[in-house]
């Protein structure tokens, strides 16, 4: 029986982490900066006492962000109105999960600071001595494919609706011009985040679905790739 108390309690602990994933969008947004900053740890070859410090402020960051739903959880049960004490609770339950996630910025910041200043250097070279018209061509044509492909559906405008979703092919071009332009697997890591945030961010106001945001950053992606690839051709 205590063996198997054990092992229900391991069940139990696993499905409250992944209730948090399936309900808690910041959570979602921590394990997807997590993801980032480890692969960042691996590209930049950072020492075994900046992985620890790493890993450390990962975890404060997910133990900060599930207490904060359990204790969200809990006030909602006990109070079925607004309470000012209720109020007090999530208050600063929230207020663990920014200082954790501060204090995980700072940790970042010391251990890549130095390393990104570099990618920033070699960014800044790159686009000095790469055309911006290339770009700006891969950006245009990207929106026109949009436009074509949103009057084949007969479904949405341009800025809300439709196939595809014409912000994530956007962004999408726009990560992929940043990766050929700089050559850097961070620097194209980091902008493919910043396609990605904006591909959920029409997904969380209802403007698209997933699908639609998959299929914008397929065509950006392509479209940027087929012009950078006759460009140098």
């Amino acid at each position: 029986m205590r063996s198997r108390s054990l092992l229900w309690s391991f069940n139990y602990a696993i499905e409250g982490i992944v209730y948090a994933l399936r309900t808690q969008r910041n959570m979602r947004l921590h394990v997807t900066a997590a993801l980032l900053v480890l692969g960042g740890s691996l590209l930049f070859r950072i020492s075994r006492l900046e992985f620890i410090a790493i890993l450390f402020a990962i975890v404060f960051v997910f133990v900060s962000e599930l207490m904060n739903t359990a204790i969200e959880a809990a006030v909602d049960v006990a109070t079925q109105s607004f309470d000012p004490i209720a109020k007090v609770a999530k208050d600063v339950a929230a207020g663990a999960v920014f200082i954790a996630s501060i204090n995980a910025v700072i940790v970042g910041y010391i251990v890549f600071f130095g390393r990104l200043d570099r990618v920033g250097d070699l960014l800044l070279l790159r686009v000095q001595q790469t055309p911006m018209h290339i770009t700006i061509v891969a950006l245009l044509l990207t929106s026109i494919g949009v436009l074509i492909g949103k009057a084949i559906t007969r479904s949405g405008n341009y800025m809300r609706g439709g196939w595809p979703s014409g912000h994530t092919a956007t962004a999408a071009a726009a990560a992929t011009a940043i990766g050929y332009v700089t050559a850097s697997g961070a620097a194209t890591a980091l902008a493919a985040f910043i396609a990605f945030l904006v591909g959920q961010s029409r997904v969380e106001n209802g403007a698209h679905t997933w699908p639609q945001v998959i299929v914008g950053g397929v065509l950006g992606f392509l479209i940027a790739t087929l012009v950078f690839q006759v460009s140098w051709s």
